[in-house]
């Protein structure tokens, strides 16, 4: 079998567990191998490391599949890996049918993802070796998983930097084009054609049900409290407001909710599960609301949640614009005309403000304007948290980040006039476990902020 021999003076991640081989750590070459074929991996004194499949017209030009010697990925191998990825989902992802069962290197098959939901896979294959391996792919995850259907969304720019084309479409079995899921007890109606990348991003599932905490207890600011109320004869304890009447509406207890780029609501679902108020659904794409309108439907909570097809950077500052005028109108200044209506729409506040973006930074040199982005979404969603209230933001860009990611936050926390304390961090869910020294799997930045004045 071909080699490839690494240079002496290269960085020793190999040895730390990285399956990434660039181009220029590479020596030299034994043998001819054809791209997408296996090759050994030696150090510079010819000791064996690794075996990974091959793509010179690549900059990872080998990607490390195995720390053994192996000959082929044949049906067999494939079988073994998915075992053990199943395996893992079902020790940790419980009360829902849809998870990732696949997550590429850190299921030690780079270039693959699998995404399931309940019956149906949705494969992505990113690389020139695991497309090379589509059908022995497709008869694995059969055998392992028994799928009704397999659809592939390998409809990605990413497969070009391999000399891939983007490819999509039916693999196996049959596949609807919705398919509805269970995640944290919500139902999901998922688009597998034209959703987002595999049609759901399951990775903010123990993320999304982190909320909670934060939907209850926000009664005593509309000045509801509970008080003991003689009703048929007996004493309870019912809802009462500040006119001394009972309070029939079931949510009162509950926050006001903005869910920004909310995709298919899922952060918006969980809102209205844990006892919010009122939710305002927001993202710029009329089919992503749809969506999120869909799976409210679906879960009964139409009552509670509004929906808004905006730019979220424009919404924001709509309502801090709005919410500044107010302010200046309150003060009394002689300057200002209040005979005039406002000039500027908005001025809402919210008890919770999310904030879970796309990618803003998806190379390193993008990092500079991802940092002013995250800085504005953030600056003025803060700004629009009533006091005391919280922002859940997170980021997904890998080249942003935590250091970066929180002195962006702080930095925007200082010009807002705020203080945050820091209540949650967290990454991606235990379906996108992470290989120690693989820094590109540790995407996911998850915070939950509370929000106070200076």
């Amino acid at each position: 079998m071909a080699s490839v021999v690494l240079t002496k003076s290269r960085k020793k991640r190999i040895e730390q567990g990285h399956p990434w081989i660039f181009k220029n750590e590479i020596e030299s070459v034994e043998g001819q191998p054809e791209p997408g074929e296996l090759v050994d991996v030696k150090n510079h004194q010819g000791r064996y490391l690794a075996t990974g499949y091959y793509n010179p017209a690549s900059q990872i030009t080998v990607r490390v599949v195995s720390y053994e010697p192996i000959t082929t990925m044949d049906k067999a191998f494939f079988v073994r890996k998915f075992e053990q990825a199943l395996q893992h989902r079902e020790r940790f992802v419980t009360g829902g049918d849809a998870y990732r069962l696949i997550y590429g290197e850190a299921d030690f098959v780079p270039g693959l993802t699998v995404d399931r939901f309940g019956d149906v896979l949705v494969v992505q294959l990113l690389t020139l070796g695991m497309d090379r391996c589509r059908d022995i792919i497709v008869e694995a995850l059969v055998d392992v998983v028994k799928p009704v259907g397999i659809y592939e969304r390998s409809d990605v720019g990413v497969r070009e930097l391999e000399g891939l084309d983007q490819v999509k479409g039916l693999l196996y079995g049959e596949c609807p084009r919705h398919v509805t899921v269970t995640e944290n007890g919500l139902l999901i109606k998922v688009d597998i054609e034209q959703g987002q990348k595999t049609g759901y991003f399951f990775d903010q599932r123990e993320n999304r049900a982190a909320i909670q905490p934060l939907m209850k207890g926000w009664g005593n600011k509309s000045g509801i409290s509970l008080q003991e109320v003689e009703k048929d004869g007996e004493m309870s304890l019912v809802p009462v407001n500040k006119s001394g009447k009972e309070v029939t509406f079931p949510y009162w207890d509950g926050a006001t909710v903005l869910e920004c780029f909310s995709h298919t609501g899922s952060f918006t679902l969980n809102a209205c599960k844990y006892g919010a108020k009122q939710v305002t659904c927001l993202d710029i794409s009329e089919h992503a609301i749809e969506s999120a309108r869909d799976n409210v439907k679906l879960n009964g909570f139409e009552d509670r949640v509004e929906f808004v097809v905006d730019d979220a950077f424009q919404y924001l500052r709509n309502q801090v614009k709005g919410l500044e005028e107010r302010e200046e109108r309150a003060k009394g200044d002689k300057k200002v005309d209040t005979s005039k209506a406002m000039t500027a729409g908005g001025g809402r506040t919210w008890d919770v403000v999310i904030l879970d973006p796309p990618a803003f930074a998806k190379t390193r040199s993008a990092v500079k304007g991802a940092v002013r982005g995250y800085k504005d979404i953030n600056l003025h969603g803060m700004k629009l948290v009533n006091e005391g209230g919280y922002l859940v933001t997170a980021s997904c860009s890998y080249h942003m980040r935590p250091d970066l990611f929180l002195e962006t936050i702080q930095d925007a926390a200082a010009d807002a006039g705020k203080i945050l304390r820091l209540l949650e961090w967290r990454a991606a869910g235990k379906d996108h476990p992470q290989i120690l020294g693989v820094e590109e799997g540790h995407y996911l930045k998850f915070a939950i902020f509370e929000v106070r004045s200076k």
